[in-house]
């Protein structure tokens, strides 16, 4: 997989940014990840964290693939962090189940569950990939 070295020029929402990557704009949805939607609880305040993590930084993105929306799937890392791992560390986001690959990711979200942090406060948050079915 390729590295491409980007600016980060707009956050959408807390999984989904837009690069300039070599004089092109490319949409990248955070590999493995799944964030609350912007209507869901804490929806705002997970894209609010990719916008203090990411917004207007160097960013290396390493692709994984294409989704069928043409996005850019991959990992990223703005200022050296890695940008899905600290989505779910704070509590913003949910691993993604259905497109996990990196096993290790759980023990982000099972800390995160434990303290209460973020969407963890709520009693039973509703994962995003339920809550779109429901909005079908």
């Amino acid at each position: 997989s390729s590295t491409l070295l980007c600016l980060i020029l707009s956050v959408t929402d807390g999984d989904t940014l837009v690069a300039s990557c070599d004089h092109h704009q490319i949409i990248v949805k955070i590999a493995e990840i799944d964030a609350p939607e912007k209507l869901q609880d804490y929806g705002l305040r997970s894209r609010q964290s990719l916008v203090e993590l990411c917004m207007y930084k160097n960013a290396e993105i390493t692709k994984k693939t294409m989704d069928r929306f043409g996005r850019t799937i991959a990992y990223v890392n703005c200022d050296g962090k890695n940008a899905g791992n600290e989505q779910l560390k704070r509590g913003l986001a949910w691993v993604f189940d259905k497109y996990v690959t990196d096993q290790g990711l759980y023990a982000y979200q099972d800390r995160a569950k434990s303290d209460l942090r973020g969407l963890w406060k709520i009693a039973d948050p509703i994962p995003p990939w339920e809550w779109r079915k429901t909005r079908k």
